[in-house]
């Protein structure tokens, strides 16, 4: 059988008294592309923070093509792992947030090779090479000497996606990426995720936009109050939901 590339096991996550992620399962095969959806503050974004361990989880099992996510397992016993540890492991988890966050006195080139160059200890022209062939991927050759505030909310978002994609990541993981983005700008995003998805690439995707989950996902999982209520092919759970809670959904948003 094919190792999963994500496989989740009873996942809760709690802040304080509240409990926001009730005990979450899940598993995503090399290659798809899941799509999370549901209202606002229903986990998503919290669960997705828990797969690349920038939050720690309270029980449970989160495992990235096999390997423990933050723990190492020992008779039975689960270690942390070191914040160096954590650190290399999450090389492998590319993430794009809603906000871009680029470096605003470095060049899109810059922005693309720092990490490859300083964490991976890829040289520099092997990076640059690299950095290219992704920039065209992403449709912004001929950008890599722009700064960041010389480009458009879409394209810094891609170059984002690049600058993920530069790590050579095993998953991608995007947090709502077109949320921050004028309604004119998302196309460009969304064709570009669609076209790295096309690629092989698995990913995991905390979207609005039911049109794209319904052109890309191969699952969509509906999360309701820190549970993924119905999860199964797009057309299934958005055209044939079977729970109440999400045709209720769906009812108001498509």
């Amino acid at each position: 059988m094919i190792e999963p590339a994500l496989r989740v096991e009873g996942v809760r996550k709690s802040y304080g008294h509240v409990e926001v992620l009730k005990g979450i399962d899940m598993q995503v095969k090399p290659g798809e592309v899941a799509c999370l959806v549901g209202p606002s503050g229903s986990g998503k974004s919290t669960f997705l923070r828990c797969i690349n361990h920038l939050e720690k989880i309270n029980s449970g099992r989160l495992y990235v093509h096999g390997e423990l996510v933050g723990y190492q397992e020992k008779k039975g016993r689960l270690y942390e792992l070191t914040d160096r540890e954590v650190c290399q492991k999450r090389a492998e988890i590319g993430m794009v947030f809603q906000s871009f966050n680029l470096f605003q006195h470095m060049s899109v080139l810059e922005n693309i090779i720092e990490a490859p160059t300083r964490v991976l200890k890829i040289s520099k022209e092997e990076a640059i090479i690299h950095a290219r062939e992704l920039l065209e991927l992403v449709g912004l050759s001929g950008r890599e000497d722009s700064l960041p505030k010389q480009l458009s909310g879409g394209q810094q978002q891609r170059v984002a996606i690049t600058r993920a994609l530069a790590m050579r990541p095993k998953l991608m993981l995007f947090d709502e990426p077109t949320s921050a983005l004028d309604p004119e700008l998302v196309g460009e995003v969304l064709a570009a995720m669609q076209d790295l998805a096309n690629s092989g690439m698995t990913m995991i995707v905390v979207t609005h936009e039911m049109g794209f989950a319904r052109k890309v996902a191969d699952t969509v999982a509906f999360m309701d109050a820190g549970l993924i209520v119905e999860s199964g092919p797009p057309d299934e759970v958005l055209d044939n939901p079977q729970q109440e809670r999400t045709k209720s959904f769906f009812s108001k948003v498509l």
